[in-house]
């Protein structure tokens, strides 16, 4: 078998981090006295490594997952702010608010049930950022971002439904009747 000299894989990984990227961009600047952020149902469940570099968690969530977390975006989050290599979120854990920075680099999986969509990632190591940094031909030209982030605040959130948790941490993403297709980068790949 050839070798992939070309890495199909963390290309695709890439093109899947931009839109993350941007489906977030898009919600953060939905903000307005008469905008929610999210359009119609759809909300994010994004699974992401807690000790990835970048990820600023607070200490109590990095002790009770210490690998890796899901937040649910959805009825309860404020002030989310989009940069080209992260997101800024503030949650309530706890009926405690708090603000998370997550690194695109750390996501491991996004899902939106409510169309269903979703994949997994493979968190992307310092040394592929390396190598894609210093060859500029080794993975696609970034979309140019707004010049300064975007955001959305919150004010009044909507009435959480029972069956969903809000933003409370869930761990990993567990499946079910209904449950969006997840499926994996191994896909892609020959054995």
């Amino acid at each position: 078998m050839a070798t992939d000299l070309i890495r199909y894989d963390l290309l695709v990984q890439d093109a899947l981090r931009s839109v993350v990227r941007r489906v977030l961009a898009e919600t953060a600047g939905r903000s307005g006295p008469n905008r929610s952020g999210l359009m119609g149902d759809h909300h994010f469940n994004i699974a992401f490594k807690t000790q990835a570099p970048g990820v600023i968690v607070p200490a109590s969530l990095k002790a009770r997952f210490p690998d890796e977390m899901s937040i649910v975006l959805q009825h309860e989050f404020w002030d989310l702010v989009v940069t080209q290599e992260a997101f800024e979120v503030s949650l309530h854990f706890s009926r405690k608010a708090e603000r998370l920075t997550i690194p695109f680099d750390a996501i491991t999986g996004f899902t939106d049930p409510s169309v269903p969509f979703g994949f997994k990632l493979e968190p992307r190591t310092a040394e592929q950022r390396a190598e894609a940094e210093s060859d500029p031909d080794a993975s696609p030209a970034p979309r140019p971002e707004p010049s300064a982030p975007t955001a959305v605040s919150r004010t009044k959130p909507e009435p959480a439904t029972p069956a969903r948790a809000s933003s409370e941490a869930t761990g990993k993403a567990t499946g079910g009747a209904g449950a969006a297709k997840v499926v994996s980068i191994d896909a892609f790949r020959k054995k």
